[in-house]
């Protein structure tokens, strides 16, 4: 681990915070008609508060993204609602930490409040600063594109965008989530085996026992293995 790690222990910029705003449907724009909106760019307080499941407050809304499955997605993350400028980072401060990507197969994608989620994106740590998710998308411009497995049933889904920040120290992550509604197209039957936000993740897991600038931390994968279609 490097040193300069040491430095996060105090570190803890709230200016850095940020939010999930926008969808990319392959080279298209959706910009902001299908996320669920949260409240304000602050993290969630604990991995096991409601809250986990779409975000701090998430509002309503009646959009629907459609995609065709084995296509293309991107969540895109920033630090102020509306502010997609690529000069500032999307999510600053030394807020290391890794990006994941879920989805949730859901009756109606407008009103759902409950999905079990399989895991189709991860950017964790392989041993460099940059390396981390949260990185990634800093140097993507807060873009983290996926592709939509292609043999899942067809319907309504949930697409739960979430980057956990780990500068803070032992016990204290911070989650950033949304959620973005979709409909999938030209899927097959698959159903794949989920879990559910709060519950997924305990306070004890081992990404959250060790403060990333701890020489001994080594990134331990949260939640399930991603899904592999």
């Amino acid at each position: 681990m490097k040193s300069g790690y040491v430095l996060l222990a105090t570190v803890a910029s709230v200016s850095a915070h940020s939010t999930w705003q926008q969808l990319w449907v392959g080279s298209e724009d959706k910009a902001s008609t299908c996320v669920r909106k949260v409240q304000d760019n602050s993290p969630v307080a604990s991995v096991s508060s409601t809250d986990m499941f779409c975000g701090r407050g998430p509002a309503a809304t009646t959009g629907v993204c459609e995609v065709a499955a084995g296509s293309s997605l991107t969540v895109e993350l920033h630090a102020q609602h509306g502010d997609r400028k690529c000069t500032q980072p999307a999510i600053g401060g030394n807020h290391y930490g890794p990006v994941l990507v879920y989805m949730a197969k859901v009756a109606d994608a407008t009103t759902a409040q409950s999905g079990s989620f399989f895991k189709v994106a991860e950017d964790g740590y392989t041993g460099t600063i940059a390396s981390w998710g949260t990185e990634i998308l800093n140097a993507n411009c807060g873009k983290r594109a996926f592709t939509v497995p292609k043999n899942i049933a067809s319907g309504d889904y949930l697409v739960r965008a979430e980057a956990i920040a780990l500068h803070a120290g032992a016990g204290q992550p911070q989650p950033y989530v949304s959620c973005f509604q979709v409909k999938v197209t030209g899927g097959g039957s698959a159903t794949p085996a989920g879990v559910s936000f709060p519950g997924a993740y305990k306070i004890s897991d081992g990404l959250f026992t060790k403060a990333i600038y701890d020489s001994s931390f080594k990134y331990v994968s949260p939640g399930p293995a991603v899904y592999s279609g």
